[in-house]
């Protein structure tokens, strides 16, 4: 069993360390598993133990990269916020480091935990925003909703159809989700 905290999770923490570093100054294409070791100051055995090869580590790190570090900001309204929300989400995800991350985090994933801690990330996000809206008295879609009518497409697009990708699409997305919500409420 891990131990949150403790030696486990300094050699976590120095191992991603050591990858990001080594990413920027030699490249991806030059990392291996006894160099980010070495810088490290573990052995080789020790990244192989935790996560089995180059992949998975780079994966790893990706998703900690992928984890958003702010609550989402508060912008009135739940079409506001979710709107600056999308718009964020978009513009992080699709950068070409955004994209990098995304197929870093599938690369090395061969049970899918990782994507499912991606989604995890997002569904927080998105369950803190219908949270303020509910307190606020707003009628509020349930966030699997918003994950599949909002996160879901832009996700696709990201990956598979990049090209004309924009605010405009992200806040149309949300529009969509809330008034066939609204439809089916009214």
């Amino acid at each position: 069993m891990v131990r949150p905290g403790g030696r486990s999770a300094r050699v976590q923490a120095s191992v991603h360390t050591a990858v990001r570093e080594l990413e920027s100054e030699v490249g991806r294409d030059a990392l291996t598993v006894p160099l980010v070791a070495q810088r490290a100051g573990v052995t080789p055995s020790t990244i192989y133990r935790r996560w089995g090869d180059l992949n998975e580590l780079l994966s790893d790190v990706a998703v900690e990269r992928l984890r958003p570090e702010t609550t989402p900001r508060e912008h009135g309204d739940l079409p506001s916020d979710l709107a600056a929300w999308a718009e964020q989400f978009l513009d992080e995800m699709a950068s070409p480091t955004g994209r990098a991350y995304i197929r870093d985090a599938l690369l090395g994933d061969p049970d899918g935990g990782n994507a499912g801690r991606c989604s995890a990330y997002a569904a927080e996000q998105i369950d803190v925003i219908v949270g303020r809206a509910k307190d606020r008295g707003e009628d509020t879609p349930d966030v699997e909703t918003l994950i599949d009518g909002v996160v879901a497409p832009l996700m696709y697009r990201i990956l598979f159809r990049p090209d004309g990708l924009d605010a405009d699409y992200a806040r149309d997305l949300v529009t969509g989700v809330l008034e066939r919500g609204a439809a089916a409420n009214g």
